[in-house]
């Protein structure tokens, strides 16, 4: 028990010597690997979607459609990471 209280402590203390302009900078990287993540998210969904149309080059329109859609929400999450981001690097 005294060990995981020593740890805890010395976390602790580790915390309080990080500055803000750390913190920030943390924040802000973890902002912009949500939007790489997502670009790989989008990549990964056009080469399916592309897979399945040329398996059922029928069905080209619905999964046209369902993939703008699933784009159109990606491309969100990264413009909202992107944003925070941003606030956090000039706001802060």
């Amino acid at each position: 028990m005294n060990m995981i209280t020593a740890l805890l402590a010395d976390t602790a203390e580790a915390a309080a010597n990080f500055s803000d302009k750390a913190l920030i900078a943390i924040a802000a990287a973890v902002a912009i690997l949500v939007a790489a993540a997502a670009a790989i998210a989008m990549g990964m969904a056009v080469s399916k979607a592309l897979e399945a149309i040329a398996r059922q080059p029928e069905a080209d329109k619905k999964i046209s459609k369902s993939l703008i859609l699933g784009l159109v929400f990606i491309e969100t999450c990264i413009i909202y990471a992107l944003v925070v981001a941003i606030l956090i690097i000039f706001v802060m």
